[in-house]
């Protein structure tokens, strides 16, 4: 008995009939080694690719973004929109939970406030619009502005996608300044209703220019972030731009479309003329010349054919 058991065992376990066999050499699928790839493909290994694109390759590849967003219909432009819209509205949400909730830090340590109300918010909104390819209308006013000056789309194509886009993002602004004001998570603070009013307020040459100052430093993150390989060149990219702006009190119409809508959600008492004479309309203009003059015109003007005259 003990011998047939043991015949047994020896005949389950031998190649021919285990239970998991070893891998028949003719199916296995062999990953060549570095060295043997080279050596069959008589070349060198390509190097990796830089962490941070060189300034020309940098504009090039901003270029060919911009072509590619103002090529897509305006049906998907609209829905990437409503998504982007959503990101920066959460980092609005953020912002206004946070930094906009520390009322003893703002008597005490002004600075301070700022800069936590910067940090915490709007770069993470930013980060998840770059990274999940949506459509944002800031940053697209450098991206498509480029490609159109470049020859690289039209005039048509560019309004198309400004249009859709800042279309988008309104609905996916207000989308989540219902839900936040749904939630409940705000409590009491008066920091959404504080803020909202003194957007609101500001004298239109003063809110046109903070658009202006916003988008510059909102379109150089994006510009930045569009030239690193790696999520962490990325994250610093837009971290530091979009703090910055934040902590320094300038106004960008896409979070705009959540502050102000949630903070007449909540009391302010605001009107929808107020929102968009006093607000949304010069900081969106802003916004335009934030990104196409400040930021992509210098380039364009240096690395790029703008107001460069054509060779006959």
């Amino acid at each position: 008995m003990i011998n047939r058991l043991i015949f047994l065992t020896l005949l389950l376990t031998s190649d021919a009939f285990s239970l998991t066999p070893k891998r028949n050499t003719v199916f296995k699928k062999v990953k060549p080694s570095l060295a043997t790839a080279l050596k069959m493909s008589g070349g060198e290994a390509a190097p990796p690719p830089p962490e941070v694109k060189a300034p020309p390759a940098l504009y090039q590849g901003a270029v060919a973004a911009g072509a590619k967003k103002a090529a897509a219909p305006f049906s998907k432009i609209f829905q990437l929109g409503i998504v982007a819209g959503a990101h920066i509205a959460f980092g609005a949400y953020l912002a206004i939970s946070i930094g906009g909730n520390c009322p003893g830090l703002a008597s005490t340590n002004p600075g301070l406030q700022k800069i936590v109300m910067g940090a915490f918010g709007l770069p993470f909104g930013l980060i998840m619009t770059l990274i999940s390819g949506a459509e944002l209308f800031t940053g697209n006013t450098a991206l498509v502005t480029a490609a159109c000056m470049e020859g690289k789309t039209t005039k048509k194509d560019l309004i198309k996608n400004w249009t859709a886009s800042y279309l988008g993002n309104f609905v996916g602004s207000l989308l989540l300044a219902y839900l936040a004001f749904k939630s409940g998570t705000l409590g009491s603070a008066p920091g959404a209703v504080n803020l909202a009013t003194a957007k609101s307020t500001l004298a239109w040459d003063v809110a046109f220019t903070r658009g202006i100052l916003c988008n510059w430093l909102v379109c150089m993150a994006v510009y930045m972030a569009s030239g690193c390989s790696s999520m962490i060149g990325k994250m610093t990219a837009v971290w530091f731009p979009i703090s910055a702006f934040v902590a320094l009190g300038l106004d960008h119409s896409i979070a705009n479309m959540f502050i102000i809508p949630l903070g007449m959600m909540r009391g302010a008492e605001i009107t929808i003329g107020q929102f968009l004479t006093k607000n949304l309309i010069p900081v969106t203009l802003g916004n335009i010349v934030g990104g196409a003059l400040c930021v992509m015109a210098p380039y364009g003007s240096t690395m790029g054919n703008w107001f460069k005259k054509k060779e006959t």
